[in-house]
């Protein structure tokens, strides 16, 4: 007679039953353990795979981009509010002289005031105390209240430009320990969508320069508070070719910038080739790491 191993049960009324069980010799099968460290590894692998690739480091190089065009424009504009710049404008040639009797010395001298005062932390004062040879004030408070606006609205700007330069810079520095290539492709897309936005403000301000002239100070500044005599001071000291000049000047800044960006970010098939290669180094050794 067969024999079958199994646990034998009684019930109230005395009846055996058997419930089968695994027979003779086989070993005896138990659910699956989970093996938690396993578990753990492969959650840490899933994360790292998820965090290097796709969502994070793709947001950080749309970042950095959106950023890269605002911050290369306040270097630019930064650049151009400085005396120096103000210098090489009155000694080139073709400058209009001042018809109302400031010398070179005095144009110098009073721009130059003009200029720090927007880029220091002075009160209005600053250029308001200021007095010509007649003793009266140089400049009107008109004129003063504008400088202020302007004061503010490039103290503004300079200080979300070093924000954002601060953040593209930690952006970057993320991107090139966890992602390869991703700083490059992230300056190249920044520089590229400068240059699309440099090229139509450019157009835009060769084809209709007084209405691109009227438009941006109507877009920082209130209506009638930025216009002025010509035997103003301010106009004496900035006539508009001075600001035909800076936005020029500004404008080659951010193309050179642009373009020296694209020459050293641009996605040859060599830099495609090594960030790929790096790529799979990197997740191999992080496989590596998690298997030890």
């Amino acid at each position: 007679m067969a024999r079958t191993d199994g646990i034998r049960t009684t019930d109230d009324d005395g009846r055996q039953t058997v419930v089968h069980g695994p027979t003779a010799g086989a070993s005896a099968v138990t659910p699956p353990v989970l093996d938690r460290d396993a578990a753990r590894r492969a959650a840490l692998r899933d994360r790292a795979t998820t965090w290097r690739k796709p969502r994070f480091a793709r947001f950080l190089q749309v970042v950095v981009a959106l950023f890269f065009p605002v911050v290369v424009v306040a270097a630019a504009v930064r650049f151009v509010a400085t005396s120096s710049f103000l210098w090489v404008e009155y000694h080139r040639p073709g400058f209009p002289a001042d018809r109302f009797g400031f010398s070179l010395e005095d144009r110098m001298t009073y721009g130059s005031y003009a200029l720090d005062y927007v880029v220091n932390f002075a009160p209005p004062r600053y250029l308001g105390g200021l007095v010509g040879e007649d003793g009266e004030p140089l400049f009107l408070a008109s004129e003063v209240d504008h400088m202020t606006d302007v004061k503010q609205v490039l103290g503004l700007g300079f200080f979300i430009g070093l924000v954002l330069l601060v953040l593209a810079v930690l952006a970057c520095v993320h991107l090139r320990r966890r992602y390869s290539g991703g700083v490059r492709r992230a300056l190249f897309a920044g520089a590229v969508l400068t240059l699309a936005g440099a090229v139509i403000l450019g157009v835009l301000a060769v084809v209709a320069w007084e209405q691109f002239f009227t438009q941006v100070h109507a877009v920082f500044f209130p209506d009638g508070t930025w216009t002025f005599r010509i035997d103003d001071t301010l106009i004496r000291l900035f006539p508009e070719q001075f600001w035909s000049d800076s936005a020029t000047t500004v404008g080659l800044l951010v193309l050179v910038a642009t373009a020296l960006t694209l020459l050293l970010s641009w996605p040859t098939r060599a830099r495609r080739e090594r960030s790929l290669l790096a790529q799979d180094q990197d997740s191999s050794r992080f496989r590596e790491a998690l298997g030890n």
